[in-house]
């Protein structure tokens, strides 16, 4: 077992393990990938304030999510094609999250099918949906998704049309992988991989492969994906949606104060700002920047959780600090799945909970709940001179008028 002391190091295990098409897949943003790289360099502008001589003992990463005791305020985002970078990828991630106490989601494009999860699992997980065209398939999977138990739906509304990223369409992405020449020649130096993926039956899109009318194979499959995103997705769906479902939902994929407000309106139970991870618009603003402009619209009316670029405990704790009630992590889990398998996903949890524990420690705070602007240091600049209105005052002494409680 390699010594893993961060993120990274999961990263370069993962790809040295996975074929090139499914690392790819994971470590890719949309056209020039500016917005996915400065989800996490938008992070690194943000600097904290350490404190001395303070009470450090009897700390707690504890928080809660949809009244959800957790056990730091972290969710797993939800990941397509996760069975791809391990066999049986989202049983194996469901499980890590489950004993580690902390929310798994189950993406639409999963290899494993809700079912699958459901029987490998005992706690409750999270369903997130892609809103097609075929109207009966939405009602049968929010169906499958509430006879399965899942205590939330994820609603992703970024993605009514696929952001085109150049290395997947370069490597032919595929479940299972199409064998040319060039991906045997990968496969071959990958043999762990292969033989665990020998070994299991899943190896297609569960949830939609012998669900959706006329899917039964890989060929009809692409045919199908390729003409179902909905490009019709409005608020007013998202209504319907909601009311189909009639439980806890989430809707993903935030990145405007005035959609924020409009999620509100339709009743969801918490927001994420996301712009997937930097695959869909490039050029968007990362999530972090554009915190501070929803925090100061909804706070206090909707949970806000914050996913895109999160790939430490600091950079959680810089979350929660500017706002959000909690955080959602995509690749930084999948790092690890594809690096170990489920003690792999195990491992990115540690790391992360341990960055964060010892990080508040030194920023003079016990608990996380009691984190906010007065342990950042943020340039005064940060939200940039191009925002809508509002100048560009400095997030700290806007965020102390929102968050006059937590503020010292």
């Amino acid at each position: 077992m390699p010594t893993v002391t961060c993120i990274e190091d999961l990263k370069r295990l993962h790809k040295r393990r996975a074929p090139k098409m499914f690392f790819d897949y994971a470590e890719s943003g949309s056209w020039t990938e500016q917005t996915f790289r400065e989800n996490t360099t938008d992070f690194e502008k943000i600097r904290l304030r350490q404190k001395v001589a303070v009470d450090m003992s009897d700390r707690s990463t504890v928080g809660r999510m949809l009244d959800q005791k957790v056990a730091m305020p972290v969710a797993l985002a939800p990941v397509g094609m996760t069975g791809m970078q391990n066999a049986d990828g989202e049983i194996k991630a469901a499980r890590a999250a489950e004993k580690f106490g902390v929310p798994f989601t189950l993406s639409t494009m999963s290899i494993c099918s809700i079912e699958d999860v459901a029987e490998h699992t005992s706690a409750p997980f999270w369903f997130q949906l892609y809103v097609m065209r075929d109207e009966e398939f939405v009602d049968r999977i929010i169906e499958r998704a509430k006879r399965a138990g899942c205590s939330a739906l994820v609603l992703t509304l970024d993605l009514q049309l696929l952001g085109q990223r150049h290395k997947d369409l370069k490597n032919g992405l595929s479940a299972p992988p199409k064998l040319t020449p060039a991906t045997m020649l990968d496969l071959s130096t990958k043999w762990t991989w292969g033989l665990e993926m020998l070994r299991t039956k899943r190896r297609f899109f569960g949830n939609i492969v012998g669900h959706a009318s006329d899917v039964e194979d890989t060929r009809s499959l692409m045919k199908w994906t390729a003409e179902q995103f909905d490009l019709k997705l409005d608020w007013e769906k998202v209504r319907k949606i909601a009311q189909k479902w009639d439980g806890k939902l989430i809707l993903k994929g935030i990145l405007d104060a005035g959609d924020a407000r409009k999620a509100v309106e339709c009743g969801a139970d918490a927001i994420v700002v996301s712009n997937h991870g930097g695959r869909q618009l490039d050029g968007a603003l990362s999530s972090i920047r554009i915190l501070p402009s929803i925090v100061r619209e909804v706070k206090g009316e909707t949970e806000i959780w914050l996913d895109s670029g999160i790939r430490s405990g600091q950079d959680v704790l810089k979350a929660l600090a500017l706002g959000a009630d909690a955080t959602m992590i995509g690749r930084a889990w999948l790092y690890g799945l594809g690096a170990m398998g489920e003690k792999g996903v195990t491992t990115a949890l540690e790391v992360i909970r341990k960055e964060l524990d010892l990080t508040m420690a030194l920023c003079g705070e016990r608990d996380v709940a009691d984190l906010g602007p007065h342990n950042l240091l943020v340039p005064r600049d940060f939200e940039g001179e191009w925002q809508e209105s509002g100048g560009s005052a400095g997030v700290a002494q806007g965020l102390r008028g929102v968050l006059t409680g937590r503020a010292q």
